[in-house]
């Protein structure tokens, strides 16, 4: 078990997000099996509240870009706020984001505010953002386990995502996930390569 656990920590020390991807193809057989992965999580009351949507089509990517860059340049533009954009700029980020094209794939993840066990459910869903935040978390290892790259990428605001996946009100945008495999130039920004030692995010009682 010890072992184990090692080997996993240094797998998962291996995994950072890239914003340069290669356009090489990425099946749908192997998204999907991510997908299904990453829906094992648990939930709230197990309602399971999520929907995945897994964009290949260029067309679409072509329009989620449009979309997110519009957001994205009202962000850079003082929508976010000073202190906010100076905890960004170690990262090297800005308003363009060509990866959401170059990327393979773009995985939506929606938050959904009423569902159940059974398909068709109404009911009250309850832990939403944890629940999500769960299952997004088990998705990005799941795709690193396979060898792929991600990103999890939130314009603000993400409403636009409902109407070009054709998802319903009752369902909020939680992250938008590029995926596919780094591009040969890909980079870390040196600031994400620093992560607080374990003795400060412990506490053993």
């Amino acid at each position: 078990m010890a072992d184990r656990a090692e080997q996993f920590l240094m797998q998962m020390r291996r995994r950072h997000s890239v914003r340069s991807f290669s356009d090489r193809p990425v099946s749908a057989a192997l998204i999907k099996t991510c997908i299904a992965a990453a829906a094992t999580a648990p939930s709230g009351a197990n309602h399971q509240p999520w929907h995945f949507c897994a964009i290949g089509s260029p067309d679409i990517k072509r329009q989620v870009r449009l979309a997110a860059e519009e957001e994205e340049r009202a962000f850079y533009a003082g929508r976010a706020g000073a202190e906010w954009l100076d905890a960004l700029a170690p990262l090297g980020t800005d308003a363009n984001k060509p990866f959401l094209e170059i990327a393979p794939w773009l995985i939506v993840v929606f938050a959904q505010r009423r569902g159940g066990v059974e398909p068709g459910d109404q009911k009250k869903n309850y832990y939403i953002n944890e629940s999500v935040g769960i299952a997004c978390g088990m998705l990005i290892t799941a795709l690193h386990q396979a060898g792929l790259a991600s990103l999890t990428h939130t314009p603000n605001p993400m409403s636009f995502l409902n109407e070009i996946c054709n998802r319903p009100e009752t369902e909020k945008p939680f992250l938008l996930i590029p995926v596919g495999y780094p591009a040969a130039d890909a980079t870390v920004p040196v600031h994400a390569l620093s992560k607080k030692p374990l003795d400060d995010i412990l506490t053993v009682l």
